[in-house]
């Protein structure tokens, strides 16, 4: 059976435990236009409906001529209690110019499933039928749930498609890993209901956060610093705590730029996610990806990497004498960005992981780096830190060290990101004051 290879791919991706849902989510009263694409995963629409309506949305649905031949416009528009919308040439619907109010009247526009005719279309904008004009005559965030073969989605055209429509503000959930209608496994699985929803609610909230047009820039995770094919220098991280920092910007309104070492996570919602190894691949992608208002800096970067890789692996050859490894320095990401002459972060946070003297090596480490913010937590080992959802931590700057009780890593996330919101704002104000004087 095919299997997808390992390789690196951005994915937007956010799963969720829940299973029940009520009228009290930040889609209702809300109306969502829901764009049906003509693939297998189409019957995952009619579950789509259902579960936007129990929160308390209004869904109109258009059907692709290819979505009718997976499913009806009867079930769709029974569930809807709307009528389900189909052709581009209505007389009726297009004496009242349908294709502008359908997207007029939207609060969000979810794509589900989106195939890779339909991307392809719409990164070239294309406007032939039905939905495609709507898409094309959008004012409306839109969200894509994409779904099709994985060899389709790995496809270089469909990668350049993407690239095109994330750059147009798209938004993307999944696809995930599984199993495929045509007996493959792969990534291009369409998101459940339930998480195309989260995602959806998570947009719209977005639309209205204090750090709406801002890019926010995180480090996550260990990077691996390899000495061999299969051994490499490493520092101890989960990664969920950088994790949570993209999620709650992304929560706020942030257009988020997640650089994540390896990490057995799945991506927030609504966050562009890069991949990489080393910490010379790190900092290449976090320069890359200038400039930022906010740059926050979790991730566990190896200090040191093998002077020499070797290209073969270090074979143990019974009792000779261990093999000498020269250590070579790797770069200083946080300093490094902290101390630019252009493109530094208005605001930059660093991370001191420390197991003595806290609050000492912290305030070290600020001057050290020229950054603005420390975030400074104990991860000895009795602490349970490291690979835990619980953290402590104090915020240090040069006004002193405050410290947070103890709470979970995502409360931790939601207190850094509303305070990093109200510096932001309160830097642009003095900004508009200055000019205006």
């Amino acid at each position: 059976m095919p299997r997808l290879a390992n390789s690196v791919h951005h994915y937007d991706i956010r799963v969720s435990d829940n299973d029940h849902w009520t009228a009290t989510g930040l889609v209702n009263g809300k109306s969502i236009l829901l764009i049906i694409g003509g693939g297998i995963a189409a019957y995952k629409s009619l579950e789509l409906i259902r579960r936007a309506r129990e929160r308390g949305a209004r869904v109109r649905a258009v059907l692709t001529p290819a979505a009718q031949q997976f499913v009806t416009p009867l079930a769709v528009s029974t569930l809807c209690e709307e009528k389900a919308f189909t052709e581009l040439f209505d007389l009726k619907d297009e004496t009242e110019i349908g294709h502008i109010r359908l997207s007029r009247d939207a609060d969000i526009i979810i794509i589900a499933p989106a195939t890779a005719n339909l991307l392809a279309r719409m990164a070239n904008g294309l406007a032939d039928d039905l939905a495609t004009s709507v898409l094309l005559a959008a004012n409306k965030p839109i969200l894509a749930a994409p779904a099709m073969n994985w060899q389709m989605w790995e496809n270089p055209a469909t990668r350049r498609n993407l690239a095109r429509l994330r750059a147009d503000g798209l938004h993307f959930t999944g696809p995930a890993e599984g199993a495929m209608a045509c007996n493959e496994w792969g990534v291009g699985r369409m998101a459940e209901p339930a998480e195309i929803l989260d995602a959806a609610e998570g947009i719209l909230n977005a639309e209205a956060g204090p750090l709406k047009g801002a890019h926010v820039l995180i480090t996550a995770g260990p990077t691996h610093e390899p000495i061999d094919p299969v051994r490499y220098i490493a520092n101890r991280s989960s990664g969920k705590q950088g994790y949570a920092i993209a999620a709650a910007a992304a929560a706020l309104g942030a257009r988020v730029t997640l650089v994540s070492g390896p990490v057995a996570l799945a991506p927030p919602a609504n966050v562009r996610l890069v991949r990489v190894e080393s910490a010379r691949q790190m900092l290449e992608a976090v320069e890359a990806a200038l400039p930022a208002e906010i740059g926050i800096f979790t991730a566990a970067v190896a200090d040191w990497r093998a002077a020499d890789e070797h290209a073969q692996k270090i074979k143990k050859l019974g009792k000779a004498k261990a093999p000498t490894l020269t250590l070579a320095e790797n770069p200083d990401i946080l300093r490094t960005v902290a101390r630019r002459a252009s493109q530094r972060p208005p605001l930059v946070i660093g991370f001191a992981a420390e197991t003595e003297n806290i609050v000492d090596y912290a305030k070290k480490k600020l001057a050290a780096k020229g950054c603005d913010w420390i975030v400074a937590n104990d991860v000895s080992a009795e602490i349970g830190v490291m690979g835990g959802d619980d953290n402590q931590v104090l915020l240090v700057t040069n006004d002193g060290a405050e410290g947070w009780p103890a709470m979970g890593k995502d409360e931790v996330a939601e207190k850094l990101m509303q305070r990093a919101a109200a510096f932001l704002r309160d830097k642009r104000s003095g900004l508009a004051a200055a000019a205006a004087e």
